[in-house]
């Protein structure tokens, strides 16, 4: 009899494992079905990247930079594109990425893409394969650990740096223990392809609540940015990846910030509940020579949002200034 209800319980889970994962399977499909891609694809150090690349349409200077967006953790370039388009667009020739696994990027095969330094290498050799020689890179949250490796490894390609309440620097403490679940081989994706996608959309909003805390989410940003493709099991993972092994890279790669030469301004809320704010934008500003800090007054951390109007004259500025040092070294 006991051997019977131990089958009937492991035939009922394996059943039941099916069912999840044929919902998250469906689902998926039809969260690409409602946000298709934004931009175009190309090939870049094996990877099939998905961008959004807007040119200037007003006169530039040949050395002008561009502007390159990169998004933070559980987000995809729609995120950027909300933020800055309007304010932007036409001034600049802006460059929006989503980040090896997020959006519609490949994430490849390699382990060790899950490194900020990695997805910089990406992001620079995406820069060379469309024809940019040097860019303002505004990094958000994680992918602010990105525009960091990017300033360490390939001062070539960065004109200027723009710190959006970054992810810099080693913290005390872990990480969520679904970031930890999701992460572990074998065991991650089978959580991922089952439970990740009901859990997910049960708790979607109050999560945003929280990622936005204490500034109201903007009018339709669920479906603007797309959020729910962060629940698709293997972008899930990617992002679990990405999260669990940032506190490791970033005690390797926080001791070169010393060697960034170029323009940097970094913002930061002085509410925000995500990151320790003293502890990255206070320590960027302590490690970047010349950088700039900026705080703002009750701001979370989503700032390109609730202080967007900030955020671009900000980037504005670093842009001027990166000019004005190529002038001067003409």
């Amino acid at each position: 009899m006991v051997l019977r209800m131990i089958g009937l319980a492991a035939g009922g889970a394996v059943v039941l494992a099916f069912l999840l994962a044929a919902y998250a399977s469906v689902k998926s499909s039809r969260i690409e079905a409602e946000h298709p891609p934004a931009g175009r694809f190309v090939e870049v150090a094996g990877l099939r990247l998905h961008y959004v690349d807007l040119p200037a349409t007003v006169p530039q200077a040949d050395d002008a930079p561009a502007i390159l967006f990169v998004h933070g953790a559980s987000a995809n370039l729609n995120d950027s594109l909300l933020a800055f388009r309007a304010a932007l667009e036409g001034r600049h020739r802006l460059i929006f990425v989503d980040r090896p696994g997020h959006g519609y990027s490949e994430r490849g095969a390699n382990p060790g893409i899950a490194a900020p330094a990695a997805q910089a290498a990406v992001l620079a050799a995406l820069l060379d394969r469309i024809g940019v020689r040097r860019a303002v890179v505004v990094g958000h949250s994680w992918g602010g650990a990105v525009a960091a490796a990017m300033g360490v490894l390939r001062p070539d390609r960065v004109a200027g740096l723009v710190f959006v309440a970054a992810a810099t620097h080693p913290w005390p403490g872990g990480v969520e223990w679904y970031y930890r679940v999701a992460a572990t081989p074998i065991v991650g994706p089978l959580f991922a392809r089952t439970l990740v996608m009901p859990i997910g959309m049960a708790s979607r909003d109050a999560g945003l609540k929280s990622v936005f805390d204490p500034n109201p989410e903007p009018d339709g940003y669920t479906g603007k940015v797309a959020v729910d493709l962060l629940f698709r099991p293997p972008e899930f993972v990617a992002n679990a990846e990405d999260v669990f092994g940032l506190n490791a890279n970033l005690a390797i790669q926080s001791r070169r910030y010393g060697e960034i030469r170029v323009p940097t301004t970094i913002l930061s809320g002085n509410k925000d509940s995500v990151v320790y704010e003293e502890l990255h934008s206070g320590g960027l500003a302590r490690d970047i020579p010349g950088s700039r800090l900026i705080w703002l007054d009750g701001v979370g951390h989503m700032p390109h949002h609730a202080a967007g109007e900030r955020v671009v004259t900000a980037i504005e500025e670093v842009v001027d200034l990166a000019r004005g040092r190529a002038l001067a070294s003409r």
